[in-house]
Protein backbone atom coordinates (compact mmCIF):
# COMPACT_ATOMS: atom_id res chain seq x y z
CA UNK A 1 0.00 0.00 0.00
CA UNK A 2 1.48 3.29 -1.00
CA UNK A 3 1.76 6.73 0.49
CA UNK A 4 -0.20 9.74 -0.68
CA UNK A 5 0.78 13.36 -0.48
CA UNK A 6 -2.56 15.12 -0.19
CA UNK A 7 -6.27 14.55 0.29
CA UNK A 8 -7.05 15.23 -3.39
CA UNK A 9 -5.89 11.77 -4.46
CA UNK A 10 -8.13 9.26 -6.21
CA UNK A 11 -10.12 7.49 -3.48
CA UNK A 12 -11.37 4.76 -5.80
CA UNK A 13 -13.73 2.34 -4.09
CA UNK A 14 -11.97 -0.76 -5.49
CA UNK A 15 -9.07 -0.08 -3.11
CA UNK A 16 -11.15 -1.17 -0.11
CA UNK A 17 -9.81 -4.53 1.16
CA UNK A 18 -12.01 -7.43 2.24
CA UNK A 19 -11.75 -8.57 5.89
CA UNK A 20 -10.68 -12.18 6.35
CA UNK A 21 -13.45 -13.03 8.85
CA UNK A 22 -17.23 -13.07 8.64
CA UNK A 23 -17.53 -10.84 11.72
CA UNK A 24 -15.15 -8.36 10.13
CA UNK A 25 -17.09 -8.32 6.89
CA UNK A 26 -20.29 -7.71 8.83
CA UNK A 27 -18.60 -4.87 10.70
CA UNK A 28 -17.39 -3.26 7.50
CA UNK A 29 -20.81 -3.66 5.89
CA UNK A 30 -22.51 -2.00 8.87
CA UNK A 31 -20.03 0.88 8.74
CA UNK A 32 -20.62 1.43 5.02
CA UNK A 33 -24.41 1.03 5.30
CA UNK A 34 -24.87 3.44 8.22
CA UNK A 35 -21.77 5.64 8.35
CA UNK A 36 -23.60 8.31 10.30
CA UNK A 37 -23.66 5.95 13.28
CA UNK A 38 -20.13 4.56 12.90
CA UNK A 39 -17.19 5.27 15.20
CA UNK A 40 -13.65 5.06 13.84
CA UNK A 41 -11.18 4.55 16.70
CA UNK A 42 -7.43 4.33 16.25
CA UNK A 43 -4.28 3.92 18.29
CA UNK A 44 -1.53 6.50 17.69
CA UNK A 45 2.00 5.04 17.87
CA UNK A 46 2.48 2.28 15.30
CA UNK A 47 -0.96 2.91 13.80
CA UNK A 48 -1.14 6.56 12.78
CA UNK A 49 2.55 7.22 13.49
CA UNK A 50 5.53 5.02 12.62
CA UNK A 51 7.43 3.52 15.55
CA UNK A 52 10.73 5.34 16.09
CA UNK A 53 13.59 4.78 18.60
CA UNK A 54 12.75 8.00 20.49
CA UNK A 55 9.00 8.40 21.14
CA UNK A 56 9.47 12.16 21.51
CA UNK A 57 10.33 12.21 17.81
CA UNK A 58 7.23 10.26 16.74
CA UNK A 59 4.98 12.10 14.32
CA UNK A 60 1.82 11.06 12.47
CA UNK A 61 2.35 9.66 9.00
CA UNK A 62 2.32 12.69 6.67
CA UNK A 63 -0.95 11.54 5.09
CA UNK A 64 -2.71 10.51 8.30
CA UNK A 65 -4.34 13.88 9.03
CA UNK A 66 -5.53 14.43 5.41
CA UNK A 67 -6.96 10.90 5.40
CA UNK A 68 -8.75 11.43 8.71
CA UNK A 69 -10.07 14.79 7.50
CA UNK A 70 -11.43 13.12 4.37
CA UNK A 71 -13.21 10.41 6.37
CA UNK A 72 -14.31 12.16 9.57
CA UNK A 73 -17.15 14.27 8.12
CA UNK A 74 -18.71 11.08 6.69
CA UNK A 75 -18.95 9.11 9.96
CA UNK A 76 -20.37 9.76 13.41
CA UNK A 77 -17.04 10.24 15.13
CA UNK A 78 -13.29 9.65 15.01
CA UNK A 79 -11.37 8.96 18.21
CA UNK A 80 -7.65 8.52 18.76
CA UNK A 81 -7.11 6.29 21.81
CA UNK A 82 -3.57 6.35 23.12
CA UNK A 83 -1.46 5.73 26.19
CA UNK A 84 0.23 9.07 25.64
CA UNK A 85 -0.93 12.26 27.33
CA UNK A 86 -3.69 13.68 25.14
CA UNK A 87 -1.91 16.98 24.49
CA UNK A 88 1.25 15.16 23.40
CA UNK A 89 -0.74 13.06 20.91
CA UNK A 90 -2.47 16.19 19.60
CA UNK A 91 0.88 17.89 19.09
CA UNK A 92 2.66 14.90 17.55
CA UNK A 93 -0.35 14.13 15.40
CA UNK A 94 -0.97 17.67 14.21
CA UNK A 95 -4.68 17.28 14.98
CA UNK A 96 -5.51 20.82 16.16
CA UNK A 97 -7.34 23.35 13.95
CA UNK A 98 -7.71 21.00 10.97
CA UNK A 99 -10.76 21.55 8.72
CA UNK A 100 -12.80 18.33 8.71
CA UNK A 101 -11.56 17.22 12.13
CA UNK A 102 -13.71 19.57 14.20
CA UNK A 103 -15.28 16.64 16.04
CA UNK A 104 -12.15 14.56 16.53
CA UNK A 105 -11.62 13.33 20.09
CA UNK A 106 -8.29 12.25 21.56
CA UNK A 107 -8.59 9.92 24.55
CA UNK A 108 -5.18 10.11 26.22
CA UNK A 109 -3.77 8.00 29.04
CA UNK A 110 -6.08 5.17 27.95
CA UNK A 111 -9.16 7.34 28.29
CA UNK A 112 -8.26 9.08 31.56
CA UNK A 113 -7.78 12.30 29.58
CA UNK A 114 -9.95 13.72 26.82
CA UNK A 115 -9.20 16.43 24.27
CA UNK A 116 -11.99 17.72 22.02
CA UNK A 117 -11.04 19.36 18.73
CA UNK A 118 -14.31 21.31 18.63
CA UNK A 119 -13.37 23.35 21.70
CA UNK A 120 -9.68 22.62 22.22
CA UNK A 121 -10.49 21.73 25.82
CA UNK A 122 -8.65 19.08 27.83
CA UNK A 123 -10.11 17.22 30.78
CA UNK A 124 -7.74 15.27 33.03
CA UNK A 125 -7.92 13.60 36.46
CA UNK A 126 -5.53 13.95 39.40
CA UNK A 127 -2.46 11.69 39.08
CA UNK A 128 -2.22 8.40 40.98
CA UNK A 129 0.27 8.79 43.89
CA UNK A 130 1.97 5.53 42.98
CA UNK A 131 3.25 7.02 39.71
CA UNK A 132 5.39 9.59 41.54
CA UNK A 133 6.76 6.92 43.88
CA UNK A 134 7.67 4.63 40.99
CA UNK A 135 9.24 7.51 39.10
CA UNK A 136 11.56 8.22 42.03
CA UNK A 137 12.67 4.59 42.38
CA UNK A 138 13.15 3.68 38.71
CA UNK A 139 16.69 5.03 38.13
CA UNK A 140 18.06 3.00 41.03
CA UNK A 141 16.19 -0.13 39.95
CA UNK A 142 17.57 0.10 36.42
CA UNK A 143 21.10 0.49 37.72
CA UNK A 144 20.81 -2.45 40.13
CA UNK A 145 19.34 -4.68 37.43
CA UNK A 146 22.31 -4.04 35.15
CA UNK A 147 19.87 -3.16 32.37
CA UNK A 148 20.41 0.59 32.52
CA UNK A 149 22.69 0.81 29.48
CA UNK A 150 20.66 2.12 26.56
CA UNK A 151 17.34 1.93 28.43
CA UNK A 152 15.55 5.13 29.28
CA UNK A 153 12.52 6.38 31.17
CA UNK A 154 9.64 8.17 29.46
CA UNK A 155 7.57 10.54 31.59
CA UNK A 156 3.90 10.20 30.69
CA UNK A 157 2.20 12.19 33.44
CA UNK A 158 -0.31 9.60 34.64
CA UNK A 159 2.12 6.77 33.86
CA UNK A 160 5.82 6.11 33.37
CA UNK A 161 7.47 3.84 30.79
CA UNK A 162 10.84 2.13 30.43
CA UNK A 163 12.08 1.69 26.86
CA UNK A 164 14.65 -0.93 25.86
CA UNK A 165 14.75 -0.45 22.07
CA UNK A 166 18.07 1.42 22.22
CA UNK A 167 19.77 -1.10 24.55
CA UNK A 168 22.60 -3.27 23.13
CA UNK A 169 20.25 -6.27 23.35
CA UNK A 170 16.71 -4.82 23.47
CA UNK A 171 14.92 -8.15 24.02
CA UNK A 172 17.30 -9.28 26.79
CA UNK A 173 16.93 -5.94 28.61
CA UNK A 174 13.14 -6.19 28.23
CA UNK A 175 13.04 -9.67 29.76
CA UNK A 176 15.49 -8.74 32.53
CA UNK A 177 13.26 -5.86 33.63
CA UNK A 178 9.88 -7.57 33.52
CA UNK A 179 9.95 -9.13 37.00
CA UNK A 180 11.54 -6.24 38.94
CA UNK A 181 9.23 -3.71 37.30
CA UNK A 182 6.22 -5.90 38.09
CA UNK A 183 7.31 -6.02 41.75
CA UNK A 184 7.83 -2.26 41.82
CA UNK A 185 4.42 -1.62 40.28
CA UNK A 186 2.69 -3.98 42.71
CA UNK A 187 4.22 -2.23 45.74
CA UNK A 188 2.76 1.08 44.61
CA UNK A 189 -0.64 -0.06 43.39
CA UNK A 190 0.17 0.05 39.68
CA UNK A 191 0.23 -2.50 36.86
CA UNK A 192 2.78 -3.16 34.12
CA UNK A 193 1.71 -3.09 30.47
CA UNK A 194 4.27 -4.66 28.09
CA UNK A 195 4.57 -3.34 24.56
CA UNK A 196 7.01 -3.20 21.67
CA UNK A 197 10.32 -2.97 23.60
CA UNK A 198 8.61 -0.91 26.31
CA UNK A 199 7.23 -1.65 29.79
CA UNK A 200 4.72 0.88 31.06
CA UNK A 201 3.74 1.27 34.73
CA UNK A 202 0.30 2.79 35.19
CA UNK A 203 -2.77 2.72 37.46
CA UNK A 204 -5.13 -0.25 37.11
CA UNK A 205 -8.40 0.25 35.29
CA UNK A 206 -6.81 2.38 32.58
CA UNK A 207 -6.87 0.55 29.26
CA UNK A 208 -8.00 1.11 25.70
CA UNK A 209 -10.80 -1.41 26.04
CA UNK A 210 -12.48 0.50 28.85
CA UNK A 211 -11.98 3.76 26.98
CA UNK A 212 -13.46 2.34 23.77
CA UNK A 213 -16.47 0.74 25.46
CA UNK A 214 -17.32 3.99 27.24
CA UNK A 215 -16.91 6.07 24.09
CA UNK A 216 -19.06 3.76 21.97
CA UNK A 217 -21.74 3.82 24.66
CA UNK A 218 -21.64 7.61 24.97
CA UNK A 219 -21.88 8.15 21.22
CA UNK A 220 -24.60 5.54 20.69
CA UNK A 221 -22.60 4.03 17.83
CA UNK A 222 -24.18 1.30 15.73
CA UNK A 223 -20.81 0.03 14.47
CA UNK A 224 -17.14 0.49 15.32
CA UNK A 225 -13.77 0.12 13.63
CA UNK A 226 -10.70 -0.16 15.83
CA UNK A 227 -7.12 -0.14 14.51
CA UNK A 228 -4.04 -0.83 16.61
CA UNK A 229 -0.59 -2.43 16.52
CA UNK A 230 0.55 -3.43 20.01
CA UNK A 231 -0.27 -5.53 23.06
CA UNK A 232 -1.88 -2.48 24.67
CA UNK A 233 -4.50 -2.66 21.92
CA UNK A 234 -5.65 -6.16 22.89
CA UNK A 235 -8.16 -4.80 25.46
CA UNK A 236 -9.72 -2.69 22.70
CA UNK A 237 -9.89 -5.76 20.46
CA UNK A 238 -11.61 -7.59 23.33
CA UNK A 239 -14.03 -4.69 23.76
CA UNK A 240 -15.02 -4.91 20.10
CA UNK A 241 -15.58 -8.62 20.59
CA UNK A 242 -17.90 -7.89 23.52
CA UNK A 243 -19.76 -5.27 21.49
CA UNK A 244 -20.23 -7.76 18.67
CA UNK A 245 -21.71 -10.29 21.09
CA UNK A 246 -24.15 -7.58 22.19
CA UNK A 247 -25.24 -6.81 18.62
CA UNK A 248 -22.92 -3.94 17.64
CA UNK A 249 -20.92 -4.94 14.54
CA UNK A 250 -17.20 -4.18 14.57
CA UNK A 251 -14.09 -4.36 12.41
CA UNK A 252 -10.68 -5.11 13.96
CA UNK A 253 -7.66 -3.82 12.04
CA UNK A 254 -4.04 -4.66 12.80
CA UNK A 255 -1.42 -2.16 11.73
CA UNK A 256 0.95 -4.95 10.86
CA UNK A 257 4.04 -5.64 12.97
CA UNK A 258 6.22 -8.72 13.12
CA UNK A 259 6.96 -7.82 16.75
CA UNK A 260 3.37 -8.42 17.88
CA UNK A 261 1.77 -11.56 16.46
CA UNK A 262 -1.14 -11.79 18.93
CA UNK A 263 -2.86 -8.80 17.36
CA UNK A 264 -2.39 -10.15 13.84
CA UNK A 265 -4.05 -13.43 14.82
CA UNK A 266 -7.11 -11.69 16.24
CA UNK A 267 -7.56 -9.06 13.52
CA UNK A 268 -10.18 -9.19 10.79
CA UNK A 269 -7.90 -7.19 8.54
CA UNK A 270 -4.12 -6.68 8.55
CA UNK A 271 -2.63 -3.66 6.80
CA UNK A 272 0.98 -2.64 6.24
CA UNK A 273 1.64 -0.35 9.20
CA UNK A 274 0.72 3.34 9.24
CA UNK A 275 0.89 3.64 5.41
CA UNK A 276 -1.64 0.81 5.20
CA UNK A 277 -3.88 2.46 7.80
CA UNK A 278 -3.78 5.68 5.77
CA UNK A 279 -4.70 3.74 2.64
CA UNK A 280 -7.65 2.14 4.44
CA UNK A 281 -8.92 5.50 5.74
CA UNK A 282 -8.76 6.96 2.25
CA UNK A 283 -10.54 3.93 0.81
CA UNK A 284 -13.36 4.23 3.34
CA UNK A 285 -13.70 7.93 2.58
CA UNK A 286 -13.88 7.10 -1.12
CA UNK A 287 -16.65 4.56 -0.61
CA UNK A 288 -18.65 6.99 1.52
CA UNK A 289 -18.20 10.00 -0.77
Amino acid sequence: MGSHQDSTRDDSPDRLPTPATRAGREGLDALLTRPGRAVIALDFDGTLAPIVPDPDQARAHPDAVPALAALAPRVASVAVITGRPAEVAVHHGGFADVPGLEHLVVLGHYGAERWDAATGTLTTPDPHPGVAAVRAELPGLLERSGADRGTWIEEKGHAVAVHTRRAPDPRAAFETLRAPLADLALRHGLIVEPGRMVLELRPPGMDKGAALREYVRDTGAASVLYAGDDLGDLPAFAAVGELRSQGTPGLLVCSGSDEVTDLRKRADLVVEGPPGVVELLYALAGHLA
